[in-house]
């Protein structure tokens, strides 16, 4: 029997990526996203065992019918891939918007803490038990950009919710880890390779790596068996300035 993900943000970028090489190794797979055109597209592309299912993973009762039609369509979960997320403009801190500054909060991460929970309550009452988790972090977790604070402390507290899950999963054989990322050439990183700012407030151009690099390392995740976690991985261009003084 097939096992079964749910991807957040599969319409497009590193969502699917990772939902298309997940059905490539014999997952189902429920693309989830908002925008139902795009998740078709990529249930068009990866072929297999997929659910598409309009998402908004800001609203916990959007949440909900998403795993919901999950266990009703494929009776189980077996991985979730928290990957759904969003962006504020490049701002100075003192110009930064509260409108902005809640809607990376509401979706980077209250989106991922409403689909974790509802992770939690199907996997732990399933037959067989269990399951695991995927939080799509960031270099930012780690680094951040310059005039990106909303992005940047949403995704240091998504490794707050990655150790918080992981501790609370293991009385119910639920794994958590992290994939912090690093200039994967998406259409949403397009910038990157034409010029992004440094932390000497320069603008230089970065180089990027081949999104199936990411696909690849969510794949060896997502196939440990659960006795076994990668509780964090980084993922990154080579030559990205990520390491050494900026």
């Amino acid at each position: 029997m097939a096992k079964v993900a749910i991807v957040t943000g599969a319409g497009s970028g590193i969502g699917r990526a990772v939902a298309s090489a997940l059905v490539r190794s014999g997952w189902s797979v429920t693309l989830a996203g908002r925008r139902t055109d795009v998740l078709e597209e990529t249930a068009a592309l990866a072929g297999g065992e997929t659910l598409v299912h309009p998402t908004d993973v800001a609203d916990p009762d959007s949440v909900d019918a998403l795993f919901a039609a999950t266990q009703a369509r494929f009776g189980r979960l077996d991985l979730l891939f928290n990957n759904a997320g969003t962006g504020a403009p490049p701002t100075a801190i003192e110009d930064h918007s509260i409108a902005h500054w809640r809607r990376v909060v509401d979706v980077n991460l209250t989106g991922a803490f409403l689909c974790t929970r509802a992770a939690f309550r199907l996997m732990k009452d399933q037959d067989p038990r269990g399951g695991r988790i995927i939080n799509n972090g960031s270099i930012s977790a780690h680094a951040p950009r310059p005039r990106s604070i909303a992005y940047t402390a949403t995704k240091h507290a998504i490794t707050g919710l990655t150790k918080s899950t992981a501790l609370d999963g293991r009385a119910y054989d639920i794994a958590c880890g992290q994939i912090d990322i690093g200039n994967a050439a998406t259409d949403m990183t397009r910038a990157i390779a034409q010029g992004v700012p440094q932390a000497d407030g320069s603008l230089k151009a970065e180089p990027v790596m081949d999104v199936q690099a990411v696909a690849d390392a969510v794949i060896y995740m997502a196939g440990l068996p659960l006795s076994a976690n990668v509780q964090f991985m980084t993922v990154m261009a080579t030559q990205m300035p990520f390491v050494g003084r900026g």
